[in-house]
């Protein structure tokens, strides 16, 4: 019997895994983590050879040359192939795509949690291909925080990911007195951090607040949004009307003479710009807890009462989550939080001020490491053209359209070709019933991928590529530590790494040489260390060299040799004038001359409130009265090995299982476990019911992350069988601005499902057919 072990590094944590007859046997978290992810026990099912791609596949009727193949994406059998004959087949393809609509024609669709590590990284890996190609229109911003990540520098002069670690929870229980939480504190949201993550500190921080006795406010439908043993105050407003709360506590501050006009002066510009808009100048409404109690279904006197609490604190801190902005504008909750936390003049001291994308990913706990740690290089793109990444099925459906982004004016190009490696548009995308529509019209989709995910069903090349188990890398980013990533098993079947097919994709084009420079894996992981390690050694950090760290096999920490940093805003507020930010005057932009120029009706100079299409409350929710929230899964990466047993344990009877508040269920005669229907204009999709009164009235909730198993029916009446959320949500724009993605806006109704329980076949093969029978 053949038998070793591996260390390998992951998104979700580091992991001792012990393989026995290419199985794994036993999967033990990193002993350096405090706090370690169960997600690791996916790790058990990742060669089920029920799911993984074996050898190249190319699809029925678009290997026989049909000629409306691209109908039947999603529906149609796969051909195995040869790898010759799939890499030809792609080639072809890719430089048909370009003759007939140049590299503009050619969409590079990559998402960046295939894998944790610095050289197997897929979203370099086909950018840099693509690259020495001719370039490909590409993607900007994230399904996760698109409208924070546009905001944020208009108003503070920085990438959002730079101002991530201004706000340490370790800080706030040291030094803040009272916190409120838009959108919790959601422990299990810090399992998953980019780079990976070692040693997970977010319970560490969690039981210092606890300790400290800091003061938390919980602004969420669900109570499950912050951790059972912290004590917390748990308010419910409508789902996607904090703004509303947050321009009534700034009304009450203006009012109450709270506001640190000394900080505003110093700081800030455009203060009076917004306080006018606050006290109703402009409309002739104020913004006070009356008005706030209308929006949100919260009283005016509690209202009143976190008002006060917030202004009579003497370090209060505002947190934000990503979940808040994915919403309609939801680019205003960024900009109210900063200007509420300047409005007390707490920005940049210890343990104050703003936490931005808080309680996501390791940010509130993780500082970073301060150098740059080298990873794949993708080289430059000749293609200037750039989508907002989540309006790829409106740039499919609509060549040639204008549209608005960031103060341009730009236009969708006409998609020949998507290359697709990693990510799962069929997990992250919202309404998928277009998006479904929206793919037919390329006439050539690639993907790589190693299991059949919705994604990988609706391409027509599919090349199987390797796992994180199956090849080496090295693994950094967040944090203190830098992990080897050893490869524990052979390569399922056929598979290849993404290296090695864009290695032979490019030999077939007359690029190997640029694309690889002659280098293998190892050679690429020894060079990509070593000039990290040359980064970290000129601010004073010491790493092993390669041979070294390969041979010892394990994480390493260097927090000791980390030297006291101080932040850009702690250095704002020391020195204004020798330490500007990166804005247009140098100062927080309460007010955005910049912003303003750009004449949007939806996103104006200074933040504030705009009215929903869907929210409870509105008129459109006399015919969809529920507000579904649809939150990241606590049991996996995104949709991540769905089919694995850790993942299939929080089912109901094989589908997603959604919550409702017992009120709700009574009223539509709903009971725990049964087979709920969810549904609206847009789709609906099964689910398993769980009655909780952890939720708001007239909220449910359901996680992403079930493959996406659509019936054969087109259109809103299709029914999704396994409980894809983004079989309903809404596909819109925050705004004008940002157009990132709202999937929190999305109003539905739910009813018993009697009808025969169809299977969930998005669990079982694809239709295969040889060769011979076409």
């Amino acid at each position: 019997m053949k038998s070793n072990k591996a260390f390998v590094a992951t998104h979700w944590g580091s992991y001792q895994v012990k393989i026995r007859n290419e199985v794994v046997e036993n999967v033990q978290a990193s002993r350096k983590d405090s706090n370690p992810s169960f997600i690791g026990e996916l790790l058990y099912d990742i060669t089920d050879s029920d799911y993984r791609i074996a050898q190249p596949m190319v699809r029925a009727g678009y290997l026989k040359g049909d000629a409306n193949h691209r109908q039947s994406r999603g529906k149609d059998s796969f051909v195995p192939v040869s790898w010759e004959e799939g890499l030809d087949l792609a080639a072809s393809a890719l430089k048909n795509a370009k003759d007939r609509a140049g590299n503009r024609g050619i969409y590079g669709g990559s998402y960046g949690w295939a894998s944790a590590g610095r050289f197997h990284h897929a979203i370099s890996q086909v950018k840099r291909f693509l690259n020495t190609i001719g370039g490909f229109t590409s993607k900007v911003n994230s399904y996760s925080a698109a409208a924070a990540e546009v905001i944020t520098p208009h108003v503070i002069g920085s990438n959002l990911y730079n101002v991530t670690h201004l706000l340490n929870l370790n800080e706030v229980a040291k030094h803040g007195d009272f916190l409120i939480a838009f959108g919790g504190i959601n422990e299990y949201n810090n399992q998953v951090v980019p780079g990976g993550v070692v040693n997970h500190r977010d319970r560490d921080a969690i039981e210092r607040l606890i300790e400290a006795r800091t003061e938390v406010i919980s602004i969420s439908p669900l109570r499950s949004d912050t951790p059972s043993d912290l004590p917390v105050e748990w308010m419910t407003p409508r789902p996607c009307t904090d703004v509303a709360i947050m321009l009534a506590i700034a009304h009450y501050l203006e009012t109450e003479n709270k506001v640190d006009l000394d900080f505003i002066d110093r700081y800030t510009v455009g203060y009076d710009k917004f306080k006018a808009y606050l006290l109703g100048r402009n409309d002739g409404i104020a913004k006070d807890s009356a008005w706030a109690a209308i929006v949100t279904g919260i009283s005016a006197d509690d209202i009143k009462h976190l008002a006060a609490k917030f202004s009579n604190a003497r370090c209060p801190v505002i947190q934000v989550t990503q979940s808040v902005q994915r919403s309609e504008h939801g680019e205003q909750s960024y900009w109210l939080a900063i200007t509420l936390a300047a409005m007390v003049g707490s920005i940049g001291k210890p343990g104050g001020g703003v936490g931005l994308i808080a309680n996501a990913s390791g940010f509130s706990v993780h500082g970073r490491p301060p150098f740059k740690w080298e990873s794949f290089p993708q080289g430059e793109n000749p293609v200037s053209q750039s989508i907002p990444v989540a309006r790829i099925a409106d740039m499919l459906l609509n060549p040639g359209e204008s549209y608005t982004y960031n103060g341009e004016l730009k236009t969708y190009p006409d998609i020949e070709l998507i290359y697709w490696a990693g990510g799962n548009p069929f997990h992250h995308h919202q309404d998928l019933n277009k998006l479904r529509r929206a793919w037919r019209k390329p006439e050539t989709v690639i993907v790589n991928e190693s299991v059949w995910t919705a994604t990988a069903r609706h391409a027509d090349i599919v090349f199987p590529v390797t796992t994180f188990l199956e090849r080496n890398d090295f693994v950094c980013g967040w944090g203190s530590y830098i992990s080897p990533s050893k490869k524990a098993l052979e390569n399922y079947g056929q598979s290849r790494n993404d290296f090695e097919i864009f290695c032979g994709l490019a030999e077939r084009l007359g690029v190997l040489e640029e694309f690889s420079e002659g280098l293998d894996e190892m050679t690429w992981l020894e060079t990509l260390y070593q000039d990290s390690r040359s980064n970290a050694k000129e601010v004073g950090i010491d790493l092993p060299p390669f041979d070294e760290f390969w041979e010892k096999g394990e994480p390493i920490n260097f927090e000791s040799q980390i030297p006291e940093q101080d932040t850009f805003m702690s250095q704002f507020r020391r020195d204004p004038q020798g330490y500007p930010l990166s804005t247009p005057s140098g100062k927080i932009e309460i007010y955005s001359s910049t912003i303003d120029s750009f004449g949007y009706s939806d996103c104006g100079g200074y933040p504030q409130w705009y009215d929903k299409r869907e929210l409870l409350g509105g008129s459109r929710a006399k015919d969809f009265p529920l507000h579904m929230i649809s939150h990241q899964p606590r049991n996996k990466l995104h949709s991540q090995l769905d089919f694995g047993k850790f993942s299939r344990k929080d089912k109901t009877n094989g589908r997603e299982t959604v919550t409702l508040n017992p009120t709700d269920a009574s009223a539509r005669g709903i009971e725990d476990g049964m087979i709920v229907r969810i549904f609206n204009d847009r789709g609906a999709c099964l689910a398993g019911a769980r009655l909780s009164h952890d939720i708001m009235r007239a909220v449910i909730a359901i996680p992403t992350g079930a493959w996406y198993c659509p019936d054969e029916v087109e259109g809103p009446e299709s029914l999704e069988y396994h409980g894809n959320p983004n079989a309903l949500t809404l596909d819109l724009g925050t705004s004008s601005l940002a157009q990132g993605s709202i999937a929190h806006s999305c109003l539905v109704d739910i009813e018993p499902f009697y009808g025969f329980t169809p299977e969930i076949d998005v669990l079982l093969k694809p239709r295969f057919t040889s060769s011979t029978d076409l």
